[in-house]
C-alpha cells in the first residue's frame, strides 16, 4: 500500500506543478485519495484560488486513486488523463481539497481485467473539491492505464 508520505513524494517529484502548489496527501487508500492545498501559491488577481490550481488539484486526487488502486494491485502501469471536464460551484477563498475516487466502483473489476489482457484501458474517476466544508467544485476525467514493458 503508499502511504500518504510516500504519494506525496511521488507527486512532487513526478508532477513539479504540485510541489509548487504546495499540495499535500491527507488520504491516501484504495478507497479516496484526499489532497490539500493552500491559497497563497494558488492564489489569483481576485484573492481566491486560481481555477487551473482548482483544476489541477482536482486531476490530481482523480489520477492518485487509479494510480493507488494499480500499485496496490501490483501492476505496474503508466496512467494518463485522456478527457475531463471540471466545474467551479463557487469562488474558493480559502485552502482547498479535493477527494478523488472511482466514479462508478463496479466497473473497476472490469477495467483491471481488461488491463492485464489487452495491456491498456480506460476508467473514469471523479474528484469533490471543498474549501470550510463546503463543496467548491466537482471534476470528472477519464484516465488511461498502460502496463509497463517488463525490463
Amino acid at each position: 500500500m503508499t502511504g500518504e508520505r510516500d504519494l506525496e513524494t511521488y507527486l512532487h517529484r513526478q508532477i513539479p506543478l504540485s510541489a509548487a502548489m504546495q499540495v499535500s496527501v491527507v488520504t491516501a487508500s484504495s478507497d479516496e485519495i484526499v489532497l490539500s492545498a493552500p491559497l497563497e501559491p494558488n492564489i489569483n488577481h481576485k484573492h481566491t484560488v486560481f481555477g487551473g490550481s482548482a483544476s489541477t488539484l482536482g486531476i490530481l486526487a482523480a489520477w492518485s486513486i487509479v494510480h493507488v488502486r494499480l500499485l496496490e494491485a501490483g501492476l505496474p502501469c503508466e496512467v494518463v488523463i485522456q478527457s475531463n471536464r471540471m466545474d467551479y460551484d463557487r469562488p474558493i477563498e480559502g485552502s482547498f481539497t479535493a477527494r478523488g475516487f472511482i466514479a462508478t466502483p463496479p466497473s473497476w473489476p472490469m477495467f483491471f481485467r481488461t488491463l492485464e489482457r489487452k495491456g491498456r484501458a480506460r476508467i473514469e474517476a471523479e474528484s469533490e473539491l471543498m474549501c470550510e466544508h463546503v463543496m467548491v467544485g466537482r471534476f470528472s476525467g477519464r484516465f488511461v492505464a498502460f502496463v509497463r514493458p517488463k525490463s
